[in-house]
């Protein structure tokens, strides 16, 4: 296959290549004045139809018969000029030259916005819609796209145009819903595959073709929203290779939070385990009726986040703090007060009824009492534990306006 060969009629007019391209090749090709690209299968190879008989052939045989019928199911349900396929790139030929097979659509071009995620919201909002209308389209009779991911969507504007549209392409790997090809046949991208695809490769038993519906679709599409509205995947545990592998083992993918609630509660849903939990194709059209959906924002940080001890209580200070006034006009704040109760409820407290006794003092010649003094005395607290020590200015300021001061009757 190169520049120049004519292949079933098709004339090429590029250098084949590989790029993109999985198990193909292909290149831009000429017939009858339009222009076309053709695309050629590495594998199957079919068996000559003149090949002898052996368990070998007839394997090839009926794997080659298998992608034959897959193909030209895909072609019979999926016609370019059905309602509303404007935005599928389908197939208008299927033949094998020898023993290779080929795939024909029409050339378009290839081009596509690099960064959707630069949109306006009302920009999004149609463009996934365009997308979302092609989808839907497919598994309204029970076809799913098989490989779903940015590489085979391209997102473009007309000339003249308002808004960008998306272009599915590539339904090579499509296949009837509930009956997908044998694992090592299936192809597909680990990145966006869905979980119980991902099973349904490893052959771990928990998924079967059964399990293999429009859902796988809807898990892929609903990374590609992601990707689309904000330019990245969603965030997954690094120890998982993919994020179907994350949510397989139980953990939930991490969503960009300036997508809004709507969008946030859209997303999880389409990136649920069970195929059963995602929604169908209206439910994601119907989400998509306000451009708001569609919009970042930044959201301010929670204000439910539980604050500091020392910010929630004003008076959990040092004991370096300052004392209250010991005037008795002076009323002490709530949790002032709050924590003196606290420390004199650790500190027993001497009855008013029999005062402790004065300190003794030093005999002199004159026993005359001293005048009351202007504050009270530095007398020592009464046997109070060492937890109390740590504000003792506050505590015998408060006791001493309990206690009789000395020489009063």
């Amino acid at each position: 296959m190169k520049k120049g060969d004519v292949i079933g009629g098709y004339r090429l007019i590029s250098e084949p290549t590989n790029a993109n391209g999985g198990k193909c090749m292909w290149a831009f090709a000429e017939k009858d004045g339009d222009q076309y690209f053709i695309k050629r299968f590495l594998e199957p190879k079919r068996p000559r139809d003149d090949a002898a008989d052996s368990p070998s052939v007839r394997i090839r045989r009926q794997l080659s018969q298998e992608f034959e019928d897959r193909h030209r199911t895909i072609m019979k349900r999926l016609r370019p000029d059905a309602r509303g396929g404007g935005n599928l790139v389908l197939a208008t030929d299927f033949f094998h030259e020898g023993s290779t097979y080929y795939k024909v659509t029409e050339r378009i071009d290839t081009s596509s916005l690099e960064k959707p995620q630069a949109l306006e919201p009302r920009h999004k909002m149609v463009l996934l819609k365009t997308l979302g209308n092609s989808l839907k389209q497919l598994h309204d009779i029970e076809i799913v796209h098989g490989d779903l991911k940015p590489l085979n969507v391209l997102v473009q504007k007309r000339d003249g145009a308002a808004f960008h549209t998306a272009k599915l392409i590539d339904f090579d790997d499509s296949y009837v819903s509930g009956s997908p090809p044998e694992p090592d046949d299936i192809a597909g991208d680990s990145v966006y595959g869905a979980p119980e695809w991902r099973r349904y490769m490893q052959r771990d038993g928990s998924a079967g073709p059964e399990h293999l519906t429009c859902a796988v679709d809807v898990f892929a599409l609903g990374l590609m929203t992601h990707v689309y509205l904000t330019g990245e995947l969603p965030h997954h545990d690094k120890r998982y290779g993919s994020p179907a592998d994350a949510v397989n083992a139980g953990e939930q993918l991490d969503l960009d939070t300036r997508l809004s609630d709507e969008m946030l509660g859209l997303l999880r849903g389409m990136t649920a385990r069970a195929p059963g939990g995602r929604p169908r194709m209206d439910g994601f059209l119907k989400a998509l009726s306000d451009p708001k959906v569609c919009a970042l924002q930044h959201r301010r940080p929670s204000t439910a986040k539980p604050k500091s001890p020392s910010a929630k209580t004003p008076s959990a200070k040092t004991p370096s703090a300052k004392p209250a006034s010991a005037s008795g006009t002076a009323k002490p704040s709530g949790p002032r007060t709050s924590r003196i109760k606290t420390n004199l409820a650790s500190t027993p407290r001497p009855r008013t009824a029999t005062p402790p006794p004065e300190p003794t003092r030093p005999a002199t010649g004159d026993a005359k009492p001293a005048a009351p003094p202007t504050a009270p005395p530095a007398a020592p607290a009464p046997s109070a534990p060492d937890t109390a020590a740590e504000r003792p200015s506050r505590v015998r300021i408060n006791l001493g306006d309990r206690r009789p001061r000395p020489g009063s009757s």
